[in-house]
């Protein structure tokens, strides 16, 4: 008989299922993209739970940031890395994109019959409430990392030209130039014993090697399922700056190019995307179950389709998070890496208010979504009602009115 297991390893399996709760709840109420993705796990994981601190959610969001592919998946995929290994960081990846997936599956196979007007009335009070949690979220983050005339500066620098230069290279490199910006502040930092540095290349090999591979093959079959699996891990592997990157990108090579799908049929398929919880790349899991629907695959065919664009998608970033987060554990000991940390996290505070003015700046300028996203802010400042609850509210009354 298996002796019994420790009271330590009760602990942490008791924590790690509350934390899968916590993220499938998320996954169901995280509304907005990824900068109300961050908003809402800093309310939840950081403040009531206190998984991690908000300089830690900082680093780690500002490390996806800098990689290609889904920056919320990454980020939340993580940080179950960091409270319970590979195990829980695979769930909880799992747990974050299945519900997306599987309506965008739904979608994919019933698009002729879905009623876009019920959806638009249903989803009409969730952007503004979304872009409420994320100027909650700016500011809470602001109010901590502004220590220094340097830091302050960097966030208001990094916030107006992610504003005004909506690229996707610009966020990485204002990343990158916020960071060596304070690494020359390393002297004043105390020296501390450093562990000798250990790479774990195995997940970085892997991803290539999968690239490669799936390039190769996906060159020279015929085979429309393993074609789809290359379009979307390559897509996922070079693309930088989220859903709003990926949707062009998707757009010229499955419709003008190779025409799996309609223009229109893609605009609603991304409409959807941006009213869903979640990721906004399980639009993948949508294109390939239309991909699919002809050549006598069937309903069979349509969910294997689904399924390829999901696994492709989301593939590549999971491997590349893996092989980051260890790295950028052990780089952490180095007073020049904790130096650059300062400017990392002032520059991720600066996107985060860059975001929540892009984010409005769309919505209708009508009274009702002013007092949605003011009275948003104002309630998750009290801090007494649930994240979820909001959302619901926001979705019962789009029904309603």
């Amino acid at each position: 008989m298996a002796p019994p297991p420790r009271r330590g390893q009760r602990t942490r399996r008791v924590r790690g299922l509350i934390f899968l709760k916590d993220v499938a709840a998320l996954s169901l109420s995280s509304f907005g993209g990824p900068q109300a993705h961050i908003a809402m796990m800093m309310r939840l994981l950081v403040e009531k739970r206190r998984y991690l601190t908000t300089a830690e959610l900082l680093e780690i969001s500002a490390l996806c940031q800098i990689l290609p592919g889904p920056a919320s998946t990454q980020t939340i995929t993580a940080i179950g890395f960091r409270l319970g290994g590979p195990n829980l960081a695979y769930l909880t990846a799992l747990l974050w994109v299945l519900p997306s997936v599987v309506i965008m599956t739904v979608a994919g196979i019933s698009i002729s019959y879905l009623d876009k007007s019920l959806v638009a009335r249903l989803m009409q009070y969730i952007q503004p409430v979304a872009v409420g949690f994320v100027f909650y979220s700016a500011y809470k983050i602001g109010r901590k990392v502004v220590q220094t005339k340097t830091s302050t500066a960097l966030i208001v620098a990094s916030a107006l030209i992610a504003y005004f230069f909506q690229l996707p290279w610009v966020l990485p490199l204002l990343l990158l130039i916020g960071g060596l910006i304070t690494t020359f502040r390393y002297r004043n930092l105390p020296q501390q014993e450093k562990k000798p540095l250990q790479i774990e290349w195995a997940n970085g090999i892997l991803w290539l090697a999968v690239l490669l591979v799936a390039a190769v093959v996906g060159s020279y079959t015929k085979l429309l399922p393993v074609r789809l699996f290359e379009n979307f891990y390559r897509n996922s592997s070079l693309v930088f700056g989220g859903g709003q990157v990926l949707a062009p990108l998707f757009y010229a090579e499955f419709v003008e190019f190779k025409h799996y799908l309609s223009g229109p049929e893609f605009l609603s398929g991304y409409g959807l995307t941006q009213a869903l919880p979640g990721p906004n790349f399980s639009l993948a899991a949508y294109i390939g179950a239309l991909a699919m629907r002809t050549g006598g695959y069937g309903l069979s065919g349509q969910l294997l389709g689904a399924a390829v664009g999901a696994v492709g998608i989301f593939l590549p970033g999971t491997l590349l998070i893996f092989f980051a987060i260890r790295f950028w554990d052990h780089l952490k000991q180095y007073r020049v890496v904790q130096a650059s940390l300062e400017g990392i996290n002032a520059v991720a505070a600066g996107l985060v208010w860059a975001a929540a003015l892009l984010l409005y700046h769309p919505l209708p300028d009508t009274t009702i979504n002013i007092v949605l996203v003011v009275a948003t802010f104002l309630v998750l400042l009290w801090e007494k009602i649930p994240s979820y609850v909001l959302v619901g509210v926001a979705l019962v009354a789009g029904v309603l009115f």
